[in-house]
């Protein structure tokens, strides 16, 4: 049985949902000749990258090859897996376009010369080949970047992602309210695959989806104050109830992580309760990890079961007591220092439209060098001059 995301994925350019960027690649397309750049997509899990390549060989009737760089890692699987395709015709002498996908899995000593291989084939092709990223800036694709145009893709908007949802809706003859659609689109924080995952989950056996129907993912429907969650994951054993008040509370759940970290022995008293809970919340903090390299958010799921029902099951009875919950100590540090963090976004911001690369990059790359030059006061003037920086964003560059 074909799923969802497959059945309607696009089959022209025209059709991709909410992506503004899709021009740049159709034009970059237009325009490649041999020896000339990839094109590096990047952005969130399930924001159309892989689909716009789908949509663009549909299109065109394109042979299209591709491969996970997760799998093909190093440079001896990537020369078995594609090395012939980029350089000889189809067999019905069809055009191709190659397909590398996630290169940002290529990481670690086992990885040796993958990046290597990917830019002799980039080089070397006869065709046009696309690879795509989570993060275009990730460290280990700094000398592959010099070989590729980076076009990146945003979160789909929720407007489009609604309007897609009922699209299929009507295609498949279900019944829901808008609202309801709403709320499914946004819960995924702009994935598009997942949201239309979810979508044919819920509407399994039905013909309409109504409000209870959104229970089965754990939608929020109200919202509670932090200390009656917490009141609610301490105080029970009911890992249903943990888990159901984690998803009606209007907080981000890595807020409530921090949250629990701070309060566990609050709260719990013996030793082994508090280990024990503690242990869970490691297990958490795994999946919260993933969420954000991977930018999956069905991983944020099993972070809040294990999080929220972890701690809960931990004690072995309810304490009958009172236990003064306090503000995570991180999230008090990060209020403090929220002035001087904006300030510095704002830098790397400006700097990074000049010199053509990310924030992040300007923060962990540029800031350290800066610092040096700084100690020349004639390169500390130009440089000032050249970014039109502020003495105050001068002081903050420093340190």
């Amino acid at each position: 049985m074909t799923s969802w995301t497959d059945k309607y994925m696009p089959k022209k350019l025209a059709e991709v949902v909410g992506q503004k960027r899709v021009t740049d690649f159709e034009n970059w397309y237009k325009e490649w000749k041999k020896g000339g750049k990839a094109a590096l997509l990047w952005g969130k899990t399930g924001s159309g990258k892989t689909a716009v390549v789908y949509a663009l060989a549909k299109e065109k009737n394109l042979e299209l090859i591709e491969i996970n760089a997760s799998d093909a890692r190093n440079a001896q699987s990537i020369e078995e897996t594609i090395g012939h395709s980029t350089k000889q015709m189809s067999l019905f002498n069809r055009k191709k376009i190659i397909l590398i996908d996630e290169v940002d899995g290529i990481s670690g000593r086992s990885d040796k010369g993958g990046v290597g291989a990917l830019i002799k084939v980039v080089k070397e092709s006869k065709f046009p080949v696309v690879l795509t990223a989570n993060d275009a800036y990730n460290l280990k694709l700094r000398s592959l970047r010099n070989y590729c145009e980076l076009i990146k893709f945003g979160s789909v908007h929720l407007n489009s992602m609604t309007k897609r949802l009922g699209e299929i809706c009507e295609k498949e003859g279900i019944e829901c309210e808008r609202s309801l659609l709403k709320r499914i689109a946004r819960e995924t924080g702009g994935d598009l695959r997942s949201a239309i995952n979810d979508l044919e989950s819920l509407s399994r056996g039905k013909k309409k989806l109504e409000e209870k129907d959104l229970k089965v993912l754990g939608y929020r429907e109200s919202k509670h104050d932090i200390f009656e969650v917490l009141k609610v994951i301490f105080k029970t054993s009911n890992i249903k109830n943990s888990i159901e008040i984690m998803r009606n509370v209007d907080k981000d759940p890595d807020e409530i992580f921090w949250w629990l970290e701070q309060n566990i022995t609050t709260e719990y008293e013996n030793p082994k309760e508090i280990a024990k809970a503690f242990n869970y919340l490691s297990v958490a903090d795994l999946f919260r990890s993933r969420t954000r390299v991977r930018q999956n958010w069905r991983f944020k799921k099993y972070m809040i079961d294990i999080m929220c029902g972890g701690v809960s099951i931990s004690k072995k009875e309810m304490y009958r007591k009172f236990s003064p919950y306090r503000p995570p100590k991180r999230l008090a540090m990060y209020g403090s220092t929220k002035t001087s963090r904006k300030q510095v976004k704002d830098i790397c911001e400006k700097m990074g439209e000049q010199l053509h690369v990310s924030s992040r990059v300007i923060m962990k790359e540029y800031f350290p060098v800066f610092r040096l030059i700084f100690k020349n006061k004639a390169w500390k003037e130009n440089i000032q001059k050249e970014f039109n920086l502020e003495k105050e964003d001068l002081k903050i560059i420093t340190g």
